[in-house]
């Protein structure tokens, strides 16, 4: 169960054709702190997504992620821990355009509250490694959900 009064710990990846990214927190378990998950989210790049640089990519799945975790993420402090660099400079571009500009005001609501942390991704193992998992899982069972609802 998530405490709302800590903070939570939002790791993102995007990957090939695949998005993913799973909500922590650190809680206190036998006067131990214990790092665990809350949820999961994941989904496949759109179309018009595809030709989008791998920078594009992480930007806009950090917009996807904030709107879809946006229950547990309104009002609390949390990171975001990416691979990509580009990701920080979201927040603080001077002159953004065209869909920056979009995801830029998408994330405004959260600054006060979010940072941001830079992870290279031999060490990003939350999302490279788990997440790919999962998130195959994810992907299976909604493409099974898919073929039959036709």
């Amino acid at each position: 169960m998530p405490d709302f009064k800590l903070p939570f710990k939002l790791y993102i990846d995007a990957s090939g054709d695949e998005l993913g990214a799973g909500l922590h927190q650190v809680q206190i378990i036998n006067d131990k702190p214990v790092e665990g998950p809350i949820c999961f989210i994941s989904r496949q790049i759109k179309p018009t997504e595809a030709r989008y640089g791998s920078s594009q990519m992480e930007c806009l799945f950090l917009v996807w992620a904030l709107e879809k975790l946006n229950y547990f993420l309104e009002g609390c402090v949390f990171e975001v821990i990416t691979d990509c660099e580009a990701v920080k400079s979201l927040l603080n571009m001077k002159t953004p355009k065209g869909h920056m500009l979009r995801w830029q005001i998408a994330s405004q609501e959260y600054r006060g509250n979010m940072t941001i942390a830079h992870k290279d991704g031999n060490i990003h193992n939350n999302s490279d490694g788990h997440y790919q998992i999962i998130l195959m899982i994810l992907l299976m069972f909604q493409k099974k959900l898919h073929h039959r609802s036709q």
